[in-house]
């Protein structure tokens, strides 16, 4: 046991540095950005446009059809072969913003639809403009119904990291394979990394709590 306590702790430092270099700033940039591509998304599937409306419909049919391994693939291993070579960062980034946008995009075109269609013919009928319907009406709803959603595709992202390992970046994952390889102590690195995953989303979850209790303040407020 006291041995491997001692791994442990000798491990830990190199575990968590791959956590604050990798596997958390990538989670934050590709989550950031996926939000960016929902919302484009859904503008589009909602809008009267016809030709943007199946561009969206392809984007997400494509993305959640296929698994975010074969994409991770296909940007860093396949793209060379038609001249397209990325860093295995901005393969990352590309893939997971892509594959959580598509997510993403569906939770919010749905909670923007389960709004009942009288709120907004009342917000019209007392002349509200776009913007105001959108900020008094549709955003706060709309939120507050895509918070949990929108959460649990961010605890997904988190744990998706982990495939990264394929296309040579040292996440978390990689860096206690990389060590149990060494030591032949692979339960106990596992064992390890497997506890740094929890406690993110863990920290993730109530913070996802906290959210959804502000928003729901903010709505009954803006109700009121």
């Amino acid at each position: 046991m006291t041995e491997l306590f001692s791994l442990w702790a000798e491990s830990l430092p190199q575990l968590l540095l791959a956590t604050i270099t990798v596997t958390i700033p990538l989670s934050i940039i590709a989550f950031i950005l996926a939000l960016v591509v929902a919302v484009l998304a859904t503008t589009m599937r909602m809008g009267r446009v016809k030709p943007l409306q199946w561009i969206s419909r392809f984007y997400v049919w494509l993305f959640r059809g296929t698994p975010i391994l074969v994409q991770l693939f296909i940007i860093f291993y396949g793209l060379p072969a038609i001249g397209i070579t990325l860093s295995a960062w901005t393969s990352a980034i590309i893939a997971f913003t892509l594959n959580t946008g598509a997510y993403a995009a569906e939770t919010l075109r749905a909670s923007v639809q389960s709004i009942p269609r009288g709120q907004i013919e009342a917000a019209k009928t007392l002349n509200y403009t776009g913007w105001q319907m959108l900020r008094h009406v549709i955003a706060p709803q709309a939120l507050r119904i895509a918070l949990p959603p929108l959460g649990n595709d961010l605890i997904d992202l988190v744990k998706g990291t982990s495939l990264v390992m394929v296309i040579t970046l040292a996440d978390v994952f990689q860096v206690g394979r990389q060590i149990a390889a060494t030591t032949f102590q692979p339960l106990a690195l596992y064992m390890e990394v497997a506890a740094i995953y929890l406690l993110l989303f863990t920290i993730l979850s109530v913070l996802q709590s906290r959210l959804e209790k502000v928003s729901n303040r903010y709505v009954r407020s803006t109700n009121a």
